[in-house]
């Protein structure tokens, strides 16, 4: 049963049109939070988020914009104080995937994208939310979406994992500038989750088979399972934690080094 951990909160998520920001939408709503629902492309999804949204009795706002855009950025934030008066927590999840390329094949275009998006996007978002905290006396909370291979790199994974890297030291550095002010910045680190990222294993079942083979729980999470750990680094239950990285991967980095 709901306790309403969220109640009179306002919560912006990136990306959430599907995936993790689509299910911690949900579960931040059962919660009581208000919803801006952020998209780029999928307006559909978006749409489905915030009728999942509203039927837990929560408000939902849809705004489309690129994060790694400033100035959609700024619109977006402008948007939600507009209809819901503050930001009280945000979630950094919009993301782009790696691209498969080598480093010597990698162009400049492809590891840009990565970057603005992966990298600038948090920044710009993090950078007015903080200043609109500050503005209001601050409080409030951040959470990242890092990934596992923030420090699990994969050959061909360059341009993220270079990006989940420097997501997790951003959160680190603004929970250190942000400590005197009672703002909340963490990250989370997951391992393979069953989001759009991994269609291909979802549409499979002898290929996610095959992908899971490394995961100690044998199984891939589930986005509700990621939005439960975000519910709780977004609550009052969490307000002595700050700077960390929460790694929820069915014990896929502690299995890596087997067989060395």
């Amino acid at each position: 049963m709901a306790t309403r951990r969220l109640e009179g909160k306002v919560a912006l998520i990136t990306g959430s049109d599907s995936g993790i920001g689509q299910a911690t939408a949900v579960e931040f709503a059962k919660e009581g939070a208000a919803i801006v629902v952020n998209y780029l492309h999928d307006a559909k999804g978006a749409a489905k988020t915030s009728a999942a949204v509203t039927a837990e009795g929560s408000s939902a706002i849809i705004v489309q914009a690129d994060v790694s855009d400033e100035e959609q950025v700024a619109a977006l934030f402008d948007r939600a104080v507009e209809s819901f008066g503050a930001v009280d927590i945000l979630m950094n999840n919009a993301g782009v995937d790696a691209s498969g390329s080598p480093v010597a094949e990698l162009s400049t275009e492809v590891w840009d994208r990565a970057i603005r998006t992966n990298v600038y996007g948090p920044f710009f978002c993090c950078r007015r939310f903080v200043q609109l905290r500050l503005a209001a006396g601050g409080g409030g909370k951040i959470i990242n979406v890092s990934s596992v291979h923030a420090d699990n790199p994969n050959a061909g994974g360059s341009d993220y994992d270079c990006s989940k890297g420097a997501v997790r030291m951003l959160t680190r550095t603004l929970a250190l500038e942000l400590a005197p002010h009672k703002i909340n910045v963490n990250s989370l680190a997951p391992g393979m989750v069953l989001t759009p990222f991994n269609q291909p294993a979802i549409n499979d079942p002898d290929l996610l088979a095959e992908q899971v083979q490394s995961i100690p729980w044998k199984r891939a999470a589930q986005p509700e399972e990621i939005a439960k750990l975000a519910l709780f680094l977004a609550s009052s239950d969490a307000d002595y934690v700050t700077g960390a990285s929460y790694v929820m991967d069915g014990g896929l980095m502690i299995n890596l080094g087997q067989g060395a």
